[in-house]
């Protein structure tokens, strides 16, 4: 709780949109202290309005939920707050943390259900029934018949797709997800989670083939459009090397047909609709057609968009989350993957339970020992095995360290090559080579905002590559300018994380031009740069934006120590983005505090999932995942 205080704004005049200016008392105090927004203020004022609530206590708690929403929690545990906002910021006017919760217990936006108090845990009522409803679901899944399996044609198929001892964890994660309707894939980068997948939608489309069944639906998903390309990509490809190893016919055309799934955002697979963020085409009254749905990318997930896929998918439809708990969550409330595998793992205590299936891969394929050994010392929390593993001596350069508090004299070299590298090809015309030197290194930040923020690096790295040049950029769409897109354009097919550059071209008739060469997830595409509306330059790019993508070389630029980005799972995420080396940015405290550091998102999930409770729970529970929104 003390780190989500943490998350002050300092607001930047009297003017600033984020103050509440006619707030008075705690709230007006708390606002202007930068605890709480106008946004917080306002909401918490209507609600009372709405009801006719007067206790300024009670007002103060509903603002309180509507931040902890804004932070990521799902709910809010007054007491703690109390307690850590007294120790944190002792000037402010902070209720008694043990008449607190008796009062909102007892006002009219609980009595009216705009607020829900369980034992300490307070919740905006929609937060509320979305916990309760996915639990409810779940457990109803779970109370299904198991699906039925031809046993001689799953045991036949593992064989075949999962070969010999290399594959035997991969082999015994498919058993588990062909078992159960609804199943978690978990994992690090590099486990081989993809490689599992295409398995399991292969042994499942011989399960159907076997019964005489039409072709297996698939409902393919991500949480955004370049994760649902990375994985479409990633599936073709384990999909083909399975096809290696099938000999029958009637197998192969399995394998082939599975080759032609589309990869969709969560939003369009639900049916998103124009004026809703929460609202969509697919509900429980207008079910999915799939027989399967698949979610990768599953720790991006928030709360809201599970209840929505709950909700529409066919009770006998299969689900199958794929993803790694310890990574950043959805920047939406709810860590809702870090919930399901611990509720799970603590239901499977208790037999009666019904509880989601569970696989897990521990062994690391894709990159080398070191730094696979900093990823497991980071997935650990063992803050010594981290520094020990920053300060070994590498001969390959595989990981590096660089505790210089300065860094610019470090990395001016370093950034300038690449940028180099890749405004040369864009001005000879070859896209290809601008593309290829752009995904071999990148430059993660935590925030977008000052000396270790994106916006200044990219600045730097600009004027760094202009007196080395003597070009300069004044146009905005200048050629060799990295790009990285921030908003889905479905009439172009551009989407969300794609990343280009602007290259020199002609046109038919001869005349220079430039153009933007998008590498998305159709494949690399050209658009006159006017046609692109929402792109960001991409010298450096946050590491939430990285979230779901890889490249050889990655430089992690660690935040202040004071920052409240500063966490175990940023740290983490960061560096599991490296195929071949990693190069960390910051002090042994600032790793130190890293890796000890974990925010605290408020829930009731795992508990409900633990204990088979839809509708109780007993306290907030920690889910070492952070927010990052891209300050």
């Amino acid at each position: 709780m003390s780190t989500a205080l943490m998350e002050l704004f300092e607001p930047a005049g009297e003017h600033d949109r984020r103050l509440a200016l006619a707030a008075t008392g705690a709230l007006g105090e708390l606002n202007r202290a930068g605890v709480l927004t106008a946004a917080d203020v306002h909401v918490a004022q209507a609600l009372a309005r709405a009801v006719g609530e007067r206790d300024t206590d009670v007002v103060l708690a509903a603002a309180m939920a509507t931040r902890a929403v804004r932070s990521g929690s799902v709910a809010l545990d007054l007491r703690a707050l109390s307690d850590a906002g007294a120790q944190a910021l002792p000037d402010l006017p902070w209720p008694e943390p043990d008449s607190w919760a008796d009062t909102v217990a007892g006002s009219r936006l609980v009595a009216e259900g705009a607020l829900v108090l369980e034992h300490g845990l307070l919740y905006l009522q929609r937060y509320h029934h979305q916990e309760t409803q996915v639990v409810a679901d779940l457990q109803a899944r779970a109370a299904l018949p198991p699906p039925d399996i031809a046993e001689d044609t799953l045991a036949a198929g593992l064989e075949r797709i999962f070969p010999g001892t290399g594959y035997a964890e991969q082999r015994a994660a498919a058993q588990v997800a062909a078992r159960s309707r609804t199943s978690i894939i978990t994992g690090g980068p590099g486990t081989g989670k993809t490689t599992t997948v295409a398995g399991v939608l292969t042994l499942l489309a011989e399960q159907a083939a076997a019964a005489g069944q039409r072709p297996l639906r698939v409902g393919l998903a991500a949480p955004t459009g370049k994760a649902a390309a990375r994985v479409k990509d990633a599936l073709d490809g384990a999909l083909a090397e399975i096809l290696d190893r099938t000999q029958d016919p009637r197998s192969r055309e399995v394998v082939e047909r599975l080759h032609g799934l589309e990869a969709r955002t969560l939003h369009r697979l639900l049916g998103w609709q124009p004026g809703s963020r929460s609202r969509f085409r697919h509900h429980r009254g207008n079910r999915l057609p799939h027989d399967v749905v698949l979610v990768d990318e599953a720790s991006m997930v928030s709360l809201t968009q599970m209840a929505r896929l709950l909700e529409a998918l066919r009770p006998q439809a299969r689900l199958i989350l794929v993803g790694d708990p310890d990574q950043l969550s959805s920047v939406d409330a709810g860590a809702v993957l870090a919930d399901l595998v611990a509720g799970a793992a603590a239901a499977g205590e208790q037999p009666d339970v019904p509880v989601v299936a569970v696989a897990r891969l521990e062994t690391v394929h894709r990159f080398g020992e070191t730094i696979g050994a900093l990823a497991l010392a980071l997935r650990t929390g063992d803050a010594d095995a981290v520094v020990a593993s920053l300060s070994a001596a590498d001969p390959e350069g595989a990981v590096q360290w660089i505790a210089d508090p300065d860094p610019q004299a470090y990395l001016r070299p370093l950034l300038t090559r690449r940028a180099r590298a890749v405004l040369a090809a864009a001005r000879g015309g070859d896209a290809e080579s601008a593309l290829t030197a752009l995904a071999g290194h990148r430059l993660l930040c935590a925030h977008r905002e000052g000396e270790r923020g994106v916006r200044h690096w990219n600045h730097l790295t600009e004027t760094w590559l202009g007196e080395e040049t003597g070009l300069t950029f004044y146009e905005p769409m200048y050629l060799g300018r990295p790009l990285l897109v921030t908003a889905n354009d479905y009439a172009t097919g551009v989407l969300n994380g794609d990343t280009g550059v602007v290259v020199a071209s002609r046109t038919s008739e001869g005349v220079p031009v430039r153009m933007a060469v998008i590498d998305g997830a159709g494949g690399r595409h050209r658009f006159a740069p006017g046609r692109l509306g929402d792109v960001e330059t991409m010298h450096a790019m946050t590491i939430h934006k990285a979230q779901g993508s890889q490249a050889d070389e990655i430089t992690v630029l660690l935040p202040e120590l004071d920052s409240p980005l500063l966490t175990r799972e940023l740290f983490y995420t960061a560096v599991t983005r490296a195929r071949r080396s990693v190069r960390v940015v910051g002090s042994e405290e600032v790793v130190r505090a890293a890796v000890e550091r974990r925010v605290v998102r408020a829930s009731g999930l795992r508990r409900r999932l633990a204990t088979g409770a839809a509708a109780d729970t007993d306290t907030a529970t920690t889910t070492g995942t952070s927010t990052e929104a891209d300050p």
